[in-house]
């Protein structure tokens, strides 16, 4: 019952993402080592005491409790794993305290910034210029993750029904309507597209499925243009297409759909932007605010 085998269920049985897979990887070797190095034990051997001793010793090394609350879905989800196939009888992550987490309010592009991105500002009349302006249309009014955009299909996009189908995590597809305006800017990008034996929707210049860091150097580029923010990420623009809903009446339970988050605490963040948008409206509003 070794990592090895941990790995190959999470990736071939559970299907997580390549990402997560190597995230998860990269965090049980290094705690291996370390049980080896310090305690002289396997990773199976270990109690709650040397997962806090790793833990001290990564705050010690300046990572930050957002980081050791990753390693410890890491080390949670390998010993779940040991006890369905019997190696361990309990979790020693079941005695271990995190630190707390300061809560983060999910950063986001102003309304009006992005109008006059998609709307003022000229992109070039190429493909490049057409497929870089439908990567941030689509983001921005689909909200749909970096992977889930780069696993996009011409056969996924229903030019009839005006909506788009979406792979998302865990293989669990789901269908977001579109503008007609989108659909229209679709279809104008390909006219563009050049022949290719890829099915995504969007490629390279070469004909070749879109990478992440293709795609994060396009959203950044053309973010960096109308915003100051410092992080000008493809998320930002998932959180800005959130904000932006919930701040013009859309109900958070369609938000949660149209996200694909499992729950509605992963969605009730985006309240707190709403609220600071409120009391904003209220100090302006109010003679005596």
């Amino acid at each position: 019952m070794d990592i090895d085998g941990f790995i190959e269920y999470i990736s071939k049985q559970k299907r997580y993402s390549h990402h997560t897979v190597l995230g998860y990887k990269t965090d049980l070797l290094d705690f291996s080592d370390y049980c080896h190095k310090y305690f002289k034990i396997s990773i199976q051997q270990v109690s709650h005491r040397e997962v806090r001793s790793w833990f001290s010793q990564l705050m010690d090394d300046g990572f930050k409790p957002r980081t050791i609350h990753r390693k410890s879905s890491s080390l949670k989800s390998f010993f779940k794993y040991l006890i369905i196939q019997g190696a361990v009888l309990q979790s020693p992550m079941d005695l271990v305290p995190l630190p707390k987490l300061g809560r983060q309010l999910p950063k986001f592009v102003e309304e009006k910034s992005l109008d006059i991105l998609l709307n003022e500002i000229e992109f070039p009349q190429s493909f490049e210029g057409k497929r870089d302006k439908l990567i941030i249309d689509l983001f921005y009014q689909t909200g749909i993750r970096k992977a889930e955009l780069i696993s996009l299909t011409i056969d996924d996009v229903n030019f009839h029904l005006n909506q788009i189908k979406v792979l998302g995590k865990r293989n669990k597809e789901r269908i977001i309507p579109i503008s007609c305006s989108l659909i229209e800017t679709i279809k104008e990008y390909l006219t563009y597209r050049k022949p290719s034996l890829e099915s995504n929707l969007l490629i390279t210049s070469k004909g070749k499925a879109l990478y992440p860091k293709l795609v994060y150097n396009i959203v950044n580029e053309n973010l960096s243009k109308v915003t100051t923010l410092s992080k000008k990420s493809p998320h930002v623009l998932r959180h800005s297409f959130a904000t932006h809903m919930l701040n013009n009446g859309a109900e958070l339970n369609s938000i949660k759909e149209l996200l694909g988050h499992v729950n509605l605490a992963a969605t009730q963040v985006y309240t707190h932007n709403s609220l600071e948008k409120i009391k904003s409206i209220y100090k302006q509003a109010h003679p005596r605010a």
